[in-house]
């Protein structure tokens, strides 16, 4: 059987590649989006294992939650990317400091 500690080593291990990808790349949008997706998965990855260890659903039910943030704010962002592709012709984070309305 896993054992608990297993689990979290897991979550630590992913959630510190995706703090590492968001320091390391200060320049490409889509990346920092995947990273930021991969630590919202890190943390369901701990609300799982808590959830099944202590044998209560609520850890569960609040990973489908955030498991729907995560869908919107993926289809919100790229839809975001792709408007700044259209107008810009990039996706370069040091080129996109001027946003205008």
């Amino acid at each position: 059987m896993i054992a608990l500690s297993d689990y979290l080593i897991v979550a630590a291990i992913l959630f510190s590649i995706s703090v590492a990808g968001i320091f390391l790349n200060r320049k490409n949008v889509l990346l920092l989006l995947m990273c930021v997706e991969l630590m919202l998965l890190a943390v369901n990855i701990n609300f799982i294992a808590f959830s099944h260890f202590l044998s209560d659903v609520n850890g569960q039910i609040f990973v489908f939650f955030i498991l729907t943030v995560a869908a919107a704010e993926a289809a919100i962002g790229l839809a975001i990317l792709v408007v700044l592709f259209r107008t810009r012709r990039t996706i370069n984070v040091a080129d996109l400091d001027a946003l205008k309305g």
